[in-house]
C-alpha cells in the first residue's frame, strides 16, 4: 500500500504572515505616494516617487516569495516507498510476493498456496527504495 499525497503541502502560516505584512506595508507606501501626489499643499512630491517606487517593489517582492515557497514546497513533497509482503508456501516452497495489505505482519498465516493449496506463511515485509539517478556530468 503506497502512501503518496496527491495534494501539495500547505505554505506555513508564518509564511503567510510575513508576505501578507509585506503586502500591507507595501499597499499602504502605494496609497501614501498616491495621497501625496494628488494634493499639491502637501511638500515632498519627491518622497512620493520613492514611496511609489518602494511600494512596486515590495508588492513584486511579495508575490516572488510566494510563488517561490509554493514551487519548493511542491519539489519537496516526500513520496514513501511502496512496502511489499513476501509469501511463502511451507509444503512446496513456493514463495509470492504482493503488495503489503492492512492487517499483515510476519509468521501470519495467509490465503493458500496456489501450486498446492497448503497454507502459505508471511515471511517478509519491506519496503522497495529504488537508486535515485545520478547526474551524467557529475560522473
Amino acid at each position: 500500500m503506497q502512501e503518496t499525497s496527491s495534494q501539495p503541502t500547505k505554505i506555513p502560516s508564518r509564511v503567510w504572515i510575513v508576505i501578507l505584512a509585506a503586502v500591507a506595508l507595501s499597499l499602504s507606501a502605494i496609497m501614501l505616494a498616491s495621497y501625496i501626489m494628488n494634493n499639491p499643499e502637501v511638500a515632498g512630491q519627491e518622497i512620493a516617487v520613492y514611496l511609489l517606487v518602494l511600494g512596486a517593489v515590495g508588492v513584486i517582492f511579495s508575490a516572488y516569495t510566494l510563488f517561490q515557497v509554493r514551487s519548493r514546497m511542491l519539489r519537496t513533497r516526500i513520496e514513501s516507498p511502496p512496502i511489499t509482503t513476501s509469501v511463502e508456501c511451507k509444503a512446496c516452497g513456493f514463495k509470492n510476493v504482493r503488495e503489503f495489505q492492512r492487517g499483515d505482519y510476519i509468521f501470519k498465516e495467509g490465503e493458500p498456496c496456489q501450486k498446492c493449496k497448503a497454507k502459505t506463511l508471511i515471511t517478509a515485509i519491506y519496503r522497495e527504495v529504488k537508486d535515485k539517478e545520478k547526474d551524467s556530468f557529475l560522473s
